[in-house]
This record gives C-alpha cells, sequence and structure tokens, in this order.
C-alpha cells in the first residue's frame, strides 16, 4: 500500500493548490455533507485548480453512511464525466473520507483522492491510514477496502467551526494514540484543559497524535500485526455505537471510543497488569468529560454478538488489544464470555448506570 502524504497545513490555500497540481487529472469532484457545503466549502474558493470543479453532497452523519449514498456518489461521478483520470477532494468528517475514500477507490477501479478532515476525529483517525468503507447490516465499517488518499491535509482553522461534543469525539482517539505511545504524552492529553482551548498548542497535539498513527501504520499497513494498538477501546466501543444505533440513539464515535477504553483497559488490568493508578486517572478524565451509555444486564447479550462480528476475531474467538502498561501493546488477546460479561458489570458500576 503506498504511503500518502500527510501536510499539517500553514497556508490551506498553498498546500492544496500544490497537492492539486501533483495529482494529474481531467475533473475535480469535491465531495462534501451538508454541513461542510456551508461551513468549510466557502474556505475553498478561489484555490487555484478548483475552478470547475463539481460538487457532490450528501447527508450529514454516520446514519449516511451506508450504500445508499455510496451508491448516489457513484452515480454522480458518472453522470458528470468522471473518468479513471479524475480527482476526488473529500471534505468534511471521518463519515465523508470513509465514504468518500471508498468511492473513489472503486469508482473505475480507483480514482485518486485528496482527504481534507475538518473534524478532529477525522484528522487524527478516520482520514489517516488508508481505511476507507461503509456500515453495511447494522454493523460499523462492515464492507471497504484498504486505499490511501494521496494527500491528507490538516488545518486546525476548521476546528472552530466544531461544537464541544465534536471535538470531544475526535480527542477520544487522540486519548488512544495516548495510550499506546508514551506516559508523557498521555498525560500531556489528560491535563488539556477541553474547556479553554488553545487552537494553537492543540494543532501540536493533533500533529503529534497523527504521527503516531502514521509510524504505526507504516509498520504494518494491512492490520496484520501492530496496526491492531490503533483497536485499543473499539472492540467494545463499536459494540456500543452498534447497540446505539440499533435502539435508535445515536451516538459520536469517540464517545463510544471513550467508554470502550473504560472497559479494555479494566480488562488489561486484570489480564496484563495495567496499573491501577493509570487506570483510575484515565476513567475519570473520561467520566467527566463523556458522560456515560445506559444500558442493562438484558442487553449483555446483544452487545456480545455484536463483539463477535468484529474484524480482529479469528475462528469465533474474540480479540482484544490490550495495555500492560502504557506504550506496552499486547495485541490478540482473546476474552471468554463470562471475562465480557465483568467487563461490562465494570463499566455499569463505574460509570453509574
Amino acid at each position: 500500500m503506498s504511503k500518502q502524504k500527510v501536510i499539517i497545513c500553514q497556508n490551506l490555500n498553498e498546500n492544496l493548490s500544490e497537492a492539486i497540481h501533483s495529482c494529474p487529472h481531467d475533473k475535480v469532484f469535491i465531495l462534501v455533507d451538508i454541513h461542510t457545503q456551508e461551513l468549510c466549502l466557502p474556505l475553498l474558493e478561489g484555490i487555484k485548480g478548483l475552478e470547475e470543479s463539481h460538487i457532490i453532497t450528501i447527508g450529514a452523519e454516520d446514519i449516511h453512511k451506508n450504500i445508499e449514498t455510496l451508491a448516489h456518489v457513484w452515480k454522480e461521478l458518472g453522470e458528470h464525466g468522471a473518468t479513471r483520470h479524475s480527482l476526488m477532494i473529500n471534505l468534511g468528517g471521518g463519515m465523508v473520507t470513509d465514504l468518500g475514500g471508498f468511492a473513489a477507490s472503486t469508482f473505475k477501479r480507483g480514482i485518486k483522492y485528496i482527504n481534507i478532515p475538518t473534524t478532529l476525529l477525522a484528522m487524527v483517525d478516520a482520514s489517516v491510514g488508508g481505511k476507507t468503507g461503509i456500515n453495511f447490516n447494522g454493523l460499523k465499517n462492515e464492507i471497504g477496502v484498504f486505499s490511501p488518499a494521496e494527500y491528507v491535509l490538516i488545518d486546525t482553522q476548521f476546528l472552530k467551526s466544531l461544537d464541544s461534543r465534536n471535538l470531544l469525539s475526535g480527542y477520544a482517539e487522540m486519548l488512544k494514540h495516548g495510550i499506546i505511545s508514551t506516559t508523557e504524552h498521555w498525560a500531556e492529553l489528560l491535563n488539556f484543559d477541553m474547556n479553554h482551548i488553545d487552537y494553537k498548542a492543540l494543532q501540536a497535539l493533533v500533529a503529534q497524535s497523527v504521527q503516531i498513527k502514521e509510524n504505526i501504520v507504516e509498520e504494518d499497513p494491512f492490520e496484520k500485526g501492530i496496526r491492531k494498538a490503533l483497536n485499543v477501546g473499539h472492540t467494545a466501543g463499536h459494540a456500543f455505537e452498534s447497540l446505539a444505533m440499533e435502539t435508535g440513539h445515536h451516538v459520536l464515535h469517540g464517545y463510544a471510543v471513550a467508554w470502550g477504553i473504560v472497559c479494555e483497559l479494566y480488562f488489561s488490568h486484570q489480564k496484563v497488569g495495567f496499573p491501577t493508578d493509570k487506570l483510575r486517572q484515565t476513567i475519570q478524565f473520561i467520566k467527566e468529560h463523556y458522560g456515560v451509555l445506559t444500558f442493562d444486564c438484558k442487553q449483555y447479550d446483544r452487545l456480545y454478538e455484536f463483539m463477535t462480528h468484529d474484524k480482529k476475531n479469528s475462528a469465533g474467538i474474540i480479540n482484544f488489544t490490550l495495555m500492560g502498561e502504557i506504550g506496552d501493546i499486547r495485541i490478540n488477546q482473546s476474552a471468554t464470555k463470562e471475562e465480557i460479561m465483568e467487563m461490562l458489570d465494570f463499566y455499569r458500576e463505574t460509570m453509574g448506570c
């Protein structure tokens, strides 16, 4: 898998113009959702190379990350003259970059694309690393391909249009990156003031977070080994997200990951000795900022069933990525159904649901 070029923008106009120029093309298409069309697309006005671009607009949020929306994008590309030499620019959050990347990677067997993430979650997670896809049959990211963007352009000016919930959603992935990297970075993230955001300091943290993910992806592009480190919090988190979706109570991805981190660091403590003090500090940060997903013991079996569909599983065994310590990554850690039930018990008792 080719390596994408990630640029922390100092001048979006210049950086995007250079990226477009370096990707030979006949036509340019820009994918936006209804929110980024209004709030973010105006920032691209006057940029060289976009003068005759065609805008494709889709619905916002994860409910639209489906095969119907994907077919709409393919249809728009076809009806407006896209060829295998065309270029697509995905301007939006993780839903746009995931779905747009998949649409570009499959249209005429693949056209080049550029990601411009506009949410913190997309900047530090969805837009970087080459994973693309859609939700299908009630399951998160069930259909997709590994196919990196040519460029990912990260400009934190877009974050000023985000509300606190969407900022926190992305910050959960940054916290995960801290947990799998160093004690110093983990502590720095826990001590960052999310109530009075210093955007210059946040940009530095974002750059560090992206570098952590890039290093892992470069070492293991197709998730055969160490890239599974990026799944900390996600086995339980995706189950929470799927349960919320099924019951009509949509939750942001990063919130589900944060709640998943509570479960999986507890399991890490029980199984491989993750330190009690760091477990408590991390959970306290999550309780203060993310609230709680409420469920009862009658829903345990459904959550377990969702976990059985996780892509890290092998031969019907549910696998977790656990932590022996901050930065001490233990991939392919199996769990019994009883251990998972105990994990869910801990979550409900600790989070007060």
